[in-house]
């Protein structure tokens, strides 16, 4: 799993502009897929058929989308001045490279001795960053891209320290590489293995997929912020890596469902699973859409811990990431066995 989200993560796959990403899916699931679905938005809906039937289906869900930059204006002078896809924390992205398709770049802002008093005292804010190129001019910038090309950070994937993995976009290509890494297996009910778009700029692929569906049960994997870092106390760090999978039970999106999170809770403790649970209230997933859709639909969530997320350099354990797959066997497992659910 973990090489798997390593390929993973070096894709470009903006939210709106994930083909890349769909297309190495598609053909990691091909295999295993009964029957896989594309939908307009450009949803992947993959079936895999379980050794039980529910009257509605399973499903689990990983966004394939990551945060990226979009072009909106080139300059005179051949700079890129650039929004945001997705929430991105101007901080985090100065003097960082980012890249559209072949041509790169790194994001600049204005240099400090050209500052004020005030200006040193405020956090930057996107209208005062722009992307060099390295274009001498308008007309050779306009040789490379175009407005409204997309872009996503520039980041190696590298393995650190004791088990740690940085890399940009582990939020959430880790979800995604744990429901191919499902796929693999017979599954003990009939599930749907669903990789939505552009959940980071409004869980809008959801949307439509649990429409599609209408799945009696979701599964939603994710990534999520932890900040476990020196001088960040109690419940402000949210979670923590090496503690395992997060569990939440509620976020800015969603009170999950509370039969399943305790089914999930339950499912961990009886497989000696490491499991967590987030100490603030924040974030959002795809279930935020989902558990809206139609009648309405039972939903829960698994996360991986992960500093600095929405980076260039997102941190992430790889025991944490083995535990979410872990757990969601465990779901399918119990969800499979249990007629009262």
């Amino acid at each position: 799993m973990i090489e798997r989200l390593k390929a993973l993560c070096a894709l470009a796959g903006p939210s709106g502009c994930e083909d890349a990403v769909r297309d190495y899916i598609r053909k990691a699931a091909k295999p295993f897929a009964d029957e896989i679905r594309t939908d307009s938005m450009g949803n992947i809906m993959a079936f895999r058929k379980g050794k039980k039937t529910l009257e509605r289906p399973v499903a689990l869900c990983a966004h394939m989308d990551e945060v990226g930059v979009i072009i909106k204006k080139i300059t005179d002078d051949g700079m890129l001045k650039f929004g945001f896809v997705g929430g991105v924390d101007p901080r985090v992205v100065i003097g960082r490279p980012v890249r559209f398709g072949e041509t790169h770049g790194v994001i600049g802002i204005k240099a400090v001795h050209l500052t004020t008093a005030a200006e040193r005292k405020t956090m930057p804010k996107t209208k005062d960053l722009y992307i060099d190129i390295g274009a001498s001019s308008k007309a050779a910038a306009e040789g490379s891209v175009a407005l409204g090309d997309y872009g996503v950070f520039d980041s190696d994937t590298v393995e650190f320290g004791d088990g740690l993995l940085k890399a940009k976009a582990i939020d959430d290509r880790v979800g995604c590489a744990a429901l191919l890494k499902l796929m693999e297996e017979e599954p003990p009910v009939d599930t749907w293995f669903c990789f939505t778009v552009q959940e980071e700029v409004g869980l809008r692929g959801a949307a439509t997929m649990a429409y599609a569906l209408d799945p009696g049960f979701v599964l939603v994997l994710e990534g999520t912020t932890a900040a476990d870092l020196a001088d960040v106390d109690g419940g402000k760090a949210v979670c923590r890596l090496r503690h395992g999978v997060v569990i939440p039970f509620m976020d800015g999106a969603t009170i999950y469902d509370a039969g399943l999170f305790e089914l999930l809770r339950d499912a961990c403790i009886k497989r000696n699973i490491p499991w967590q649970t987030k100490s603030r209230i924040s974030g959002g997933t795809d279930a935020g859409r989902i558990h809206k859709s139609r009648s309405g639909v039972r939903v829960c969530a698994l996360a991986a811990p992960v500093r600095y997320i929405h980076s260039p350099s997102s941190v992430a354990a790889k025991v944490d990431c083995e535990a979410v797959l872990s757990a969601a066997r465990a779901f399918l497992e119990e969800i499979g066995g249990d007629e009262t659910i």
